[in-house]
């Protein structure tokens, strides 16, 4: 990924930088960093901690205390966030010089061909199944990672929202801050129309329904993090309960025999939709309001109809069979979101069209149908 700053054209005295990803301020005089759309919005300690790299947190404190980092020529405290175009005076730091890195393999483009909306503000991508959004717990690149691999030259990518690792389908990238700060408004405003398409074990007979359930996280014995739909969640009177949460500023836990337990619960809200029965299974649409984590997967496996393919809240054994048959992933699939463009306010519509794999299980189960 690029980097976040552009040196500006003032005195001898001020740093040279490019926008190679090391660049950095210079260690031997005063640079001058002039912030874009990539660093707009941020606090200034945190984007000091970012072009600094290897420099204590307790240094950047200091040299912010004393007044040796202005910002348009006037001290600022850690906690001011920066504005599009301002400077930042930087004063000479020595930082540890990274080792010299083999030079890098070419990248394979993954992700080009499945760019479904794009312009200046934002993309979005039909996200593989088996992807993880972003790298971590083994996983060496997620999909943002991959993204800025293959397009060195953008200045900003940042995930607007998760999809669970198998689940693929409507995945946006913000590629401004300011279109990311809007989306997320937009998000927490519940303005944005999400939906999804799964095929279920069972019959489900309601045409629309609305699901509202509290789910309650959790870490199994092995330390696998699930989640659970509670009946009776802790209260706040209970010890560890959310007040005793608040008070102690510590995410209070209980073990129990499934694992140990986070104490606070969130509600989950999803309108399901029936499109087709199937046999011994059937095809729903889901509309979210709420995003937690696992939500639909948790909810369908709580009223008894799992998701077909789903490794963590399906039927294992029905998974086995279904995989002889075909169907190797989870028939989970995030088809296409309704919201207004964050930064002109016109309406999107962006749609991933089911994946190949989806669309043959199901014309499958069709043609099955049909037959008896």
């Amino acid at each position: 990924m690029t980097s976040q700053f552009r040196p500006l054209p003032l005195s001898p005295a001020t740093a040279t930088s490019s926008h190679a990803p090391e660049a950095q301020p210079a260690s031997d005089r005063v640079s001058y960093l002039h912030i874009d759309e990539a660093s707009e919005t941020q606090r200034v300690d945190n984007f000091l901690a970012k072009v600094l790299k290897g420099v204590p947190k307790s240094h950047i404190y200091r040299i912010l205390r004393s007044g040796e980092v202005r910002v348009n020529k006037k001290r600022v405290d850690a906690e001011y966030r920066l504005q599009l175009g301002d400077e930042v005076r930087v004063p000479p730091i020595r930082t540890a010089e990274a080792a010299a890195k083999p030079a890098a393999p070419a990248i394979r483009a993954k992700l080009a061909e499945q760019v479904i909306y794009e312009d200046d503000a934002m993309l979005a991508l039909n996200k593989p199944a088996g992807m993880a959004v972003h790298g971590g717990s083994g996983i060496s690149l997620g999909v943002i990672e991959q993204l800025r691999l293959e397009r060195p030259q953008a200045k900003f990518l940042e995930l607007v929202h998760r999809l669970d690792r198998e689940t693929s389908g409507v995945l946006m990238i913000a590629k401004k801050r300011s279109a990311l700060t809007a989306l997320h408004e937009a998000m927490r405003h519940h303005q944005m129309d999400k939906r999804y398409l799964m095929l279920v074990q069972g019959q489900w007979q309601d045409a629309k329904k609305k699901v509202t359930l509290d789910l309650q996280k959790y870490v199994t014995e092995s330390g696998e993090r699930r989640v659970q739909v509670v009946d009776a969640p802790l209260l706040n009177s209970e010890p560890g309960g959310i007040k005793s949460l608040k008070a102690s500023g510590i995410v209070a836990q209980r073990h129990a025999a499934k694992g140990r337990f986070e104490v606070e619960t969130q509600t989950s809200e999803t309108w399901f939709y029936l499109q087709e029965v199937l046999g011994q299974y059937s095809f729903l649409q889901a509309k979210l309001i709420t995003g937690r984590t696992h939500q639909l997967r948790v909810q369908l496996s709580h009223l008894g109809f799992p998701i077909l393919g789903d490794d963590k809240y399906g039927d294992f054994a029905l998974n086995k069979q279904l995989n002889k048959h075909g169907l190797k992933r989870m028939f989970l699939h995030s088809s296409e979101t309704r919201i207004a463009h964050p930064l002109t306010g016109e309406p999107l519509h962006l749609v991933a069209p089911l994946p190949a794999e989806l669309a043959q299980f199901l014309q499958q189960q069709r043609q099955l149908k049909a037959i008896k």
